[in-house]
């Protein structure tokens, strides 16, 4: 597979706090990476500073671009869609208009009417919920609305943080196969950023490991996954 995206020394900054210092990462067209580490390690800036929310230096490029220093607006038109920690909807918005707004950078009623139906496919649940308020849906609700609205987006690339964050296991398990037939039937490749270790290194095929923003190690998941002194000393289990 190629290079989707990449990043090669990698700093980030939070006014005149650095916070991420200068580690590669890329992403395979059509794999799931998965990034791991404590809280505070860094990976929630680590989404961010791909999307241009945050101050960088090094050189990103997706697709053999370089997309540093371009407003998040214009990475998003790329097809790099953001699901942030904490699901980011709408509360007052309905389920389905939060997923037309998932689709304000593209034209053609008809291929968004489309998608909004492709979308309650994966998600028969938001169909039920289609005219009721974002704020009144659970949790699990929530984050597979997060997820349908950047379905909307026609990503090439998902960056996912944290999609399990205060869910059901039941509902994570949903969710995550769900996330799953997306790579696979619809070949979007994801960057997920996930506390729950044993989970995403069974989601993915590479993963990164970092520690108060510097890459410990990187390497296909399941070489991580079955690291005894990597999963003791970072990971927790």
């Amino acid at each position: 597979m190629s290079k989707l995206l990449e990043a090669r020394a990698l700093c980030a900054f939070y006014g005149a706090t650095q916070v991420l210092f200068g580690f590669d990462l890329s992403i395979e067209e059509g794999g799931i990476t998965t990034l791991l580490g404590a809280n505070g390690a860094g990976k929630t800036t680590t989404l961010r500073a791909l999307c241009g929310m945050v101050r960088t230096t090094g050189d990103i490029r997706f697709d053999g671009k370089a997309i540093r220093g371009r407003a998040t607006e214009d990475i998003v038109r790329l097809g790099i869609a953001h699901v942030p920690q904490g699901r980011g909807t709408f509360s007052r918005q309905t389920v389905e208009e939060n997923l037309e707004i998932g689709a304000m950078t593209r034209s053609g009623r008809a291929a968004i009417d489309a998608d909004i139906e492709r979308v309650y496919g994966y998600f028969p649940r938001l169909m039920e919920r289609r005219r009721q308020q974002a704020g009144t849906l659970s949790g699990g609700e929530q984050q597979m609305l997060a997820v349908g609205r950047a379905m909307m987006l026609r990503p090439r690339l998902m960056l996912l943080d944290e999609p399990s964050f205060g869910l059901a296991p039941l509902i994570v398990e949903e969710l995550f196969g769900i996330l799953r037939t997306l790579n696979q039937t619809e070949k979007v490749s994801m960057l997920v950023v996930e506390q729950n270790a044993a989970l995403a290194l069974d989601l993915a095929e590479e993963a990164y490991l970092i520690e108060t923003g510097e890459l410990v190690t990187s390497g296909p998941a399941r070489q991580l996954r079955d690291d005894e002194n990597i999963r003791r000393a970072y990971l927790g289990y």
